[in-house]
Parts: structure tokens; C-alpha cells; sequence
């Protein structure tokens, strides 16, 4: 008879014990089991539900039931055949060749900064810009005028956030497009991932910029695509060193603000980057990711607007403007690429989260949004200029900094430490309870980049309040005192 210590008449616990029994034998195969009506009283339940456990049981193939006849223990099925002698060891299933690239790639872990550390993290932003009161008022409004049935919208995404992104960029980015070129997608990681698996084949290759975006670059690489870094000097993307044989089906820029050294593309490179796509029938793809923040001027146009022939496939992303955490970024697309990134966005995830997007599209249509970016822009110049200052006077003279012009980041160059003491100088600095971040991992071959070189470090900024700036510095210009030769 079925025992139970603690009759408490719930149904899990009676699917749980019958199961268990049938498991190890207490009720072999083919056996009856206790009739509903005895459990029931045996237990001090209802027959309810002792009866609601065993149609569950039933449903899962443990218990075989039918009209008029009592519950029986289902027979178990054949046991597998053992393995072959020849084959004792398990093996991992095969992979295909993107999971064998994916596998292969080294993914860096996320920063997990300590507790009380000082942390000069590049991408992030501080949740206390986040608008919290005008994105709760604007998303209640939303929950009001839902419609009565909820279905999948387009791939590109809602058309009140395209139509508001068209002329939003315009005024701001000096772009020019219709609705009809943006696609909405999951933040810029999704637009480059749909630019590998549209635009490269396996074994293609692609200009990059060296150093560059780490996670765009094994993005490409992931799809089989062939690297062919570019040296990047205190201008941006070296143009006169783009291959000049036609490999490159695609070259990845951050011309407003070069990732990480800061540089900004001047027009005569620009010029030069189109040309070369239109000589070599490539595609670039611009990476817009911080370029509405740019100090003492207004932001510098994108590459997208002087493009004449439909080469520039520019991305856009909310997360440092607002925060990562949305996942909310934008492409604009030359119009014959339109349809297969449709598809490819479709198939993907069939389209970005619709409330987000329509929240959003109130913002930048009631002026809201930029109302934000320039109160927000006046609080990381007021960052940066603590940061600088604090620079200046707490490390050695000799350390200087680029990238200041723009951005949420510069990178730090401490010329007394050679760039091979980069990995030495961080771990110290994290030991201290300061984070910071080398620039060597960001080379194509990061060990032939750290020869004949002075050590740099990204320091990123917007995440941080003023006073936490200057003790950082302080904190780092003590470690430094204890490395510097």
C-alpha cells in the first residue's frame, strides 16, 4: 500500500510518489495500481485528486488506463543496445563549421567589477541617466492604446519608430534615407552578425581596422570571413593602406570616433574609404556607435551622407544614450540590400520587442529623446573634463590621452611603460580596486602590436560621478608610481 508521511492531499505529491515507485520497481511493470477510490481514502484526500495524478501519469505513458478496468503500470520499452566494444567512449556531437569557428574564437569574459572598486569600464553608462519617469509615463501610455489582438509586426520594425528615426537622423546625423532603408534590430551585435551572414561567404575577406572593435571582428570571422587588418593612426582608418586587390568584400569603420583610439575620420579619407568601396564593388559598414557625443562642436556628419553610390551600410544603436540593457539599434541599408535583410532579420528573430520601439518612437517624436541626449551630453563633457583634469595633475607629465573630441572613453598612453607591462600595470590596477582596460587584445596579432610601443589603457568615463573619477586616478597613479622604471 502507497505510504505517505505527511497526507497533505496535494496532487504533486501523489504524481511523485506513484512515480518514484514505478521507478524503482515498488510497482513493477504490468502490476495494478491502487484503485483511485482506495488511494483516495487511504490517504484522506479527495478521489479528485488521486484521480487528477494518475490522468497525468497516464499522459506521460507510466500508467495505461482504460474504461471499467483498473490503472495498470505501463510496460517500460526496450532497454538500448549496449554500446559496441569498439565504441566505448562517448563522443561530443558533431558541430558544424560556424560552431567549430564560434568554438574556436576566444570569447573575453564581461568585466565583473568588484565590490567598492573604481571601475573605468568602456560601454557602460550609469543608470541615473537613464530617463526613468518620461520612458514609465511614455510606456504606461502605450499599455493604454494597445490593440485587441496582439500579433508579430514587420521584420524591419514598427513603422512609427522607423518614421521617427528618418527624421530624428536627419537633423542630428545629417543623414539622408526614407523609412523604407531602416531596419530596427537587437542592438549593433545584431546588425553586424546580419552583415557576416548577408554579405560574406566562407573564406571572403574583410578590411578591419587594427586596432578595432574585438567582437566585431570575430563576428566576421565566425562566418568565415578572412581578416585584412588596416593601421589605424591618430586620424582613424588609414585609407592609404586599404588592400588594393579586391579581396575585401566589405571593410568595418568607426570614422566618427575610432574604437578605441579616438580618432575622427577627416573628409579627405572619407572620401578616399567611398571611392575605394566603388572601385572594388565593396560594402562598408559604418559603426555609428557613440557618435551623437561629440564636445565644443556638433557631431560630425556620417559617412552615409556623402555616400553617392549606395556603399555605406550605417549602424545606430540606443545603448549609449540610453542603456545597453534595451537592446534597441538600427541599420540603414543601401535600398538593394533592403529585401535580404528583411528576410534574414525575419528569420532571425522574427522582429525587436514592439512596445520598446513604439515607447521610444513617442520619445524622439514628442522631443523628449533629444531633449535627453543634450542634457546627457552636457553631463559626460562635465565627466571628461574631470577625468582630464584629473590626469593632468595626478600622473606623470609624460602621459597623455587621445580621443578626447568625442565619445564615452579615451585612451590613456603611458610612454615610460612598455606595452609588453600592459597585462602587469591592469592586473596590478584591478588589485588595487581600480579597473581598467589594455588596448593590446584589440590588435589583429595582439603580440606583434605590443613591440615598440608605449602602454595604453581605455578609460571609459560615462558611467561614473566626478568624485569617483578623480580617486580612480588616484588609485591608478599609485600603481603606476610603483611600476614606472
Amino acid at each position: 500500500m502507497v505510504q505517505l508521511k505527511d497526507a497533505i492531499g496535494t496532487g504533486r505529491r501523489i504524481y511523485d510518489l506513484l512515480r518514484a515507485q514505478i521507478a524503482d520497481g515498488t510497482l513493477p511493470a504490468g502490476s495494478a495500481a491502487p484503485s483511485t477510490r482506495a488511494l483516495a481514502a487511504d490517504l484522506g484526500v479527495s478521489r479528485t485528486t488521486v484521480t487528477a495524478a494518475y490522468e497525468q501519469l497516464a499522459a506521460e505513458g507510466f500508467l495505461v488506463t482504460s474504461a471499467g478496468r483498473a490503472a495498470r503500470v505501463a510496460t517500460p520499452p526496450m532497454p538500448p543496445a549496449p554500446p559496441s566494444p569498439a565504441r566505448t567512449e562517448r563522443t561530443a556531437p558533431a558541430l558544424s563549421a560556424y560552431g567549430r569557428r564560434v568554438s574556436a574564437l576566444p570569447m573575453p569574459a564581461l568585466a565583473q567589477p568588484k565590490k567598492g572598486s573604481v571601475n573605468f569600464l568602456y560601454g557602460a553608462v550609469s543608470a541615473r541617466d537613464f530617463p526613468s519617469l518620461i520612458w514609465k509615463r511614455a510606456y504606461q501610455a502605450e499599455l493604454l492604446h494597445q490593440p485587441d489582438s496582439l500579433y508579430y509586426v514587420a521584420p524591419e520594425g514598427d513603422a512609427s519608430l522607423r518614421r521617427a528615426l528618418q527624421a530624428y537622423l536627419g537633423r542630428a546625423r545629417g543623414l539622408v534615407c526614407d523609412s523604407e532603408q531602416i531596419v530596427v534590430v537587437n542592438g549593433t551585435q545584431q546588425a553586424l552578425d546580419l552583415c557576416a551572414r548577408v554579405l560574406l561567404d566562407p573564406g571572403d575577406a574583410f578590411a578591419f581596422e587594427d586596432p578595432g572593435y574585438l567582437i566585431a571582428r570575430h563576428c566576421f570571422e565566425a562566418s568565415g570571413g578572412v581578416p585584412l587588418p588596416v593601421p589605424v593612426d591618430e586620424h582613424g582608418l588609414d585609407t592609404r593602406r586599404l588592400p588594393a586587390d579586391g579581396r575585401a568584400r566589405l571593410a568595418y569603420v568607426t570614422p566618427s570616433h575610432q574604437f578605441p583610439l579616438g580618432g575622427v575620420l577627416p573628409i579627405g579619407r572619407r572620401l578616399e574609404l567611398l571611392d575605394w568601396a566603388q572601385r572594388h564593388d565593396a560594402w562598408i559598414i559604418e559603426d555609428d556607435y557613440d557618435g551623437e557625443f561629440r564636445y565644443g562642436q556638433r557631431p560630425i556628419d556620417a559617412l552615409q551622407s556623402i555616400d553617392s553610390n549606395g556603399r555605406v551600410i550605417y549602424i545606430g544603436t540606443f545603448s549609449k544614450a540610453l542603456s545597453p540593457h534595451l537592446r534597441l539599434g538600427y541599420m540603414i541599408l543601401p535600398h538593394d540590400l533592403v529585401p535580404a535583410f528583411r528576410q534574414a532579420k525575419r528569420l532571425s528573430d522574427r522582429h525587436s520587442a514592439v512596445m520598446d520601439q513604439r515607447v521610444l518612437a513617442s520619445l524622439i517624436e514628442g522631443g523628449a529623446y533629444e531633449r535627453h541626449v543634450r542634457r546627457v551630453r552636457r553631463e559626460y563633457e562635465r565627466r571628461r573634463a574631470a577625468l582630464l583634469d584629473a590626469i593632468a595633475a595626478l600622473l606623470p607629465k609624460r602621459a597623455h590621452v587621445t580621443g578626447t573630441a568625442a565619445g564615452l572613453h579615451v585612451t590613456l598612453w603611458l610612454p615610460f611603460i612598455d606595452s609588453t607591462d600592459e597585462a602587469a600595470l591592469v592586473n596590478a590596477a584591478h588589485a588595487r580596486g581600480v579597473g581598467v582596460y589594455p588596448v593590446s587584445p584589440l590588435h589583429v596579432a595582439p603580440s606583434g602590436a605590443a613591440r615598440n610601443r608605449a602602454a595604453g589603457l581605455i578609460l571609459g568615463y560615462a558611467s561614473m560621478p566626478v568624485e569617483e573619477i578623480r580617486k580612480g586616478i588616484e588609485m591608478l597613479a599609485d600603481v603606476i608610481a610603483h611600476l614606472e622604471p
